[in-house]
């Protein structure tokens, strides 16, 4: 059944690479900050201040005016029990909501197949990127991947094609090792194609929008600005995804400017995205996650960060509720992980479980393979 208008949307932003929580969301006032940042703290002067503990990154400082609005809530301490440091390991465990074995159906893949079970509408879920995340991937469950929106519209049939071959073919290479090469072209060619089918319609998404609002066309302005028209276009999507590219927060060096120009090009963008839902009218049945597979160490090591746990995530939109949730980890030596890790206090399922159930009315058990108790971000 394709939706309506005011249907509850989800949108989720995955950064890739392993977001160093820790200089995002600044514990100021917490004088193990400074002993383990002596290379990278940032100088409380410029830190934009939430609380008085807590602060943003100054590239983050798009993002206050939704703080200051309640609109934006701030979940600290994000992980999983015996969190792993592979991004392809934590990525998946993210993707899947199983830390014990390799999944392979995506989180996100079961929310499309509850919310739409006959596939009867094949743009339910949009992709905005290349290839198939394991997020939105489950047998049966058709979802459109695209690279670019308004390029896309002026293909010719033959680029089209290749588009979509080159999209099935980063999808076959991806889940080859864990289904088999002959059970992945069985997958790609009952779900992947059919999946591209909502390319073509969503190449008619460019011409009912208009807006004035501007966008940093870096790592994922484009691919907000594209949300923003499909969800204009009242195509019935209730899941987008993106991703920022591969591992670009995995600031193992050079991280003062770096990750500062990282966290300006989200935080700016997402600030395009929500001003360019507002301006068209169709933010209230938005909601948006940001997330990061992993945290970062809490020592610098001179120049950067090294893997570590315990992150930080985001949840944006006209029906949160703004604030601090779950308890910042404890930045003392004797109360870090092995390691020098940051100890996480909230599952990411916490998350996923809000969400499902209070924003998308689902049942979270099924998706996210158990019952984890509900934060109060809605």
């Amino acid at each position: 059944m394709v939706s309506t208008k005011k249907d509850p949307v989800l949108a989720v932003i995955s950064l890739s690479g392993g977001n160093d929580g820790l200089n995002t969301v600044i514990p100021y006032n917490d004088p193990n900050y400074r002993d383990n940042r002596p290379a990278l703290g940032i100088p409380e002067d410029q830190i934009v201040h939430l609380t008085n503990e807590i602060g943003l990154h100054p590239s983050f400082a798009p993002l206050k005016k939704y703080w200051d609005q309640g609109k934006l809530a701030i979940i600290q301490g994000v992980g999983y029990p015996h969190g792993s440091l592979s991004h392809f390991r934590s990525m998946d465990i993210w993707a899947t909501c199983e830390p014990d074995t390799l999944g392979v159906e995506g989180w996100l893949g079961r929310v499309i197949k509850a919310l739409d079970p006959t596939g009867e509408n094949v743009l339910t879920a949009v992709n905005f990127g290349r290839g198939m995340p394991r997020s939105l991937a489950m047998e049966g469950v058709p979802v459109a991947s695209v690279g670019d929106l308004n390029s896309y519209g002026l293909l010719t049939d033959i680029e089209k094609e290749n588009e979509r071959e080159e999209a099935l073919d980063l999808f076959g290479r991806m889940y080859a090792p864990a289904i088999g090469k002959g059970a992945v072209n069985d997958f790609i060619r009952r779900t992947g194609i059919e999946a591209m089918k909502g390319a073509d319609i969503l190449g008619t998404a460019p011409a009912k929008y208009n807006s004035e609002i501007e966008y940093l066309l870096g790592n994922i302005g484009g691919y907000l600005k594209d949300m923003v028209q499909v969800h204009n276009a009242q195509f019935g999507t209730r899941v987008f995804f993106t991703t920022a590219p591969y591992n670009i927060f995995d600031t193992h060096a050079n991280q003062a400017v770096g990750h500062s120009n990282l966290l300006n090009d989200v935080a700016v963008n997402v600030d395009s995205y929500m001003s360019d839902l507002r301006q068209l009218d169709i933010s209230d049945n938005v909601t948006t996650l940001l997330y990061s597979e992993f945290g970062r160490r809490a020592k610098d090591n001179g120049s950067g960060t090294d893997h570590g746990t315990g992150g930080v995530a985001f949840v944006i939109g006209e029906n949160v509720k703004g604030g601090l949730y779950g308890e910042y980890p404890s930045l003392k030596e004797n109360e870090l992980e092995d390691g020098g890790n940051l100890q996480h206090n909230t599952d990411f399922r916490s998350i996923y479980t809000t969400l499902l159930e209070k924003w998308m009315g689902l049942d979270a058990k099924p998706i996210v393979g158990g019952s984890y108790e509900q934060l109060g971000f809605l």
